[in-house]
Order: structure tokens, then C-alpha cells, then sequence
């Protein structure tokens, strides 16, 4: 959910902190938003995202199972 019009970066890093996936890189308005994550390619284990989005930053980690 984003309150305000604002700059919004979601991405994904590997363990290594290697750019896994940009998924969002844009601005936008204010409003909820899903993103979908095609991780077809993607090896199972440990990633961590990293959301900025109005000065606000939040890292956490996702565990991916296939």
C-alpha cells in the first residue's frame, strides 16, 4: 500500500547479494499493489527483497521451495 505518490524499488538478492530480479523500479500512485515473482529460473533456497518506496526501507528474507 502506498499512501503517496512515490518512487518504488522492489528487488531480489541472492545470499551473495546478487540482483536476483527488479521487479518494480517506477513511481507510482497512491494505492495497493501486488507484484508477481516468476522464480521458474531460480535455484530453491534462501533470497532476500528489499523494498523502498516514500523514504521507507524494508529487507527480508523469503525462502523459496520447489
Amino acid at each position: 500500500t502506498i499512501a503517496e505518490v512515490a518512487t518504488v524499488n522492489l528487488v531480489v538478492y541472492d545470499v551473495l547479494g546478487r540482483t536476483v530480479a527488479t521487479l518494480v523500479n517506477e513511481v507510482q500512485s497512491p494505492g495497493f499493489y501486488n507484484v508477481n515473482f516468476d522464480a521458474t529460473r531460480l535455484a530453491s533456497g534462501t533470497y532476500i527483497y528489499r523494498l523502498e518506496a516514500a523514504g521507507q526501507v524494508s529487507v527480508k528474507k523469503m525462502m523459496l521451495i520447489k
